[in-house]
C-alpha cells in the first residue's frame, strides 16, 4: 500500500533516472559511468517519482508507488548547450490549470567553466508583452548571472530563466514538471508563448543566495518549498536531524547512513529518503547536502 511521505519510517536509496535532452552530454562522468543511452543525457533525476527504490524491503519499487505524493524533486543536470529560455507558474497558477503545485526551484553549482552564465529574470524596464515577438532577441532582454563552484541561485516561480553550458547543478525544486518554453534557439520543439507570457512577473526574488555558516553545516538556501544545507562529515559520526521530508545527496566521497534498519550508502551522485526525525552518516570525507521540505 502507498504510503503518504510523511510515514516513510527509515531511509532508502534511489537509483537515478536518466533523461534525455537535445542540450545535454553523451558522458556524464565522473559523476555516472554509465546512464543506459546513447543519445544525450541531460538529467539525472534523483528523486522522481520513477526512480527505483535500490535498498529495504521495497527495492525494485518506483518511489511514487511507496511515498505518495514526495514533495521535493532532486536532479542533478549536464548541459552541454544552452536549455530553452522558459517559466514556470506558482501555486495558485498552476492549480487553476489542475496541476497539483507550481514550479518554485534552486540551483547550486557543482561545477563551472570560466564565463559560466545562467539567465535570471528580465532586465529592468522590460515588460512582459515585449517578450512576445522577441524572437532570437530574447536572449538580450534577460540578465546574465556569472557563475561558479559553490553558487547558489534561487529561481522564483515566475522568473524567466535559462541555464548556459559549461555547467554541473544540483537542482531542487517542488515536485512539478510544468515548464512554459518561450524560446528554444530554433529547435524544432514546441514553444508555450501565451501560458508562459501569463505566468512571468518583471520582479521576482530570484538571485543568489549567500551561504551563511551554521553549527556543523552551511545553510546554502532556506525558502518555503526547500531548505538545502551543505555537511562535509569529518568524524566518524555525523547526525544530520531532519525537521520534514526529505534526502540526503553524495557530493563526494562515500559513507553510510546507519539506522536500525540497516546501513544503507551514500554515495556521490545518489539519493537517500530520510525520515522525519534523524540520521547518521557513518564515514570520514564524505560530503553530501540534505535536502528538506519544511513541515
Amino acid at each position: 500500500m502507498t504510503k503518504l511521505a510523511s510515514e516513510i519510517v527509515v531511509p532508502f536509496g534511489l537509483e537515478p533516472t536518466f533523461s534525455e535532452r537535445v542540450w545535454g552530454r553523451l558522458s556524464l562522468a565522473p559523476w555516472y559511468l554509465e546512464t543506459g543511452s546513447s543519445n544525450p543525457v541531460g538529467e539525472a533525476w534523483l528523486t522522481g517519482p520513477e526512480s527505483v527504490i535500490a535498498t529495504g524491503p521495497d527495492a525494485g519499487k518506483m518511489l511514487a508507488e511507496v511515498a505518495e505524493d514526495f514533495p521535493l524533486l532532486v536532479k542533478m543536470l549536464f548541459p552541454s548547450d544552452k536549455l530553452s529560455i522558459q517559466v514556470h507558474p506558482d501555486d495558485e497558477e498552476a492549480q487553476a490549470l489542475g496541476q497539483p503545485r507550481g514550479k518554485t526551484e534552486c540551483w547550486y553549482v557543482l561545477a563551472a567553466e570560466a564565463g559560466a552564465a545562467v539567465a535570471l529574470g528580465l532586465k529592468p524596464g522590460v515588460l512582459v508583452e515585449d517578450l512576445r515577438h522577441a524572437g532570437e532577441r530574447t536572449e538580450e532582454l534577460i540578465e546574465m548571472v556569472p557563475v561558479s563552484v559553490g553558487d547558489m541561485v534561487f529561481v522564483d516561480a515566475g522568473t524567466v530563466h535559462a541555464i548556459g553550458p559549461g555547467v554541473t547543478l544540483l537542482e531542487v525544486q517542488q515536485t512539478s514538471d510544468v515548464t512554459y518554453r518561450l524560446y528554444d534557439y530554433g529547435r524544432p520543439r514546441e514553444l508555450h508563448l501565451e501560458q508562459g507570457l501569463a505566468v512571468t512577473k518583471t520582479e521576482t526574488r530570484a538571485g543568489k543566495v549567500a551561504a551563511r555558516p551554521m553549527d556543523g553545516f552551511v545553510r546554502l538556501i532556506e525558502e518555503r518549498y526547500f531548505v538545502v544545507d551543505r555537511f562535509e562529515a569529518a568524524g566518524g559520526k555525523t547526525v544530520v536531524p531532519f525537521a520534514g521530508i526529505g534526502c540526503l545527496v553524495g557530493l563526494s566521497g562515500s559513507g553510510l547512513v546507519r539506522t536500525v534498519a540497516g546501513d544503507v550508502p551514500l554515495v556521490a551522485g545518489r539519493a537517500v529518503v530520510c525520515p522525519i526525525g534523524e540520521v547518521t552518516v557513518v564515514g570520514d570525507g564524505v560530503g553530501f547536502v540534505r535536502c528538506v521540505a519544511p513541515e
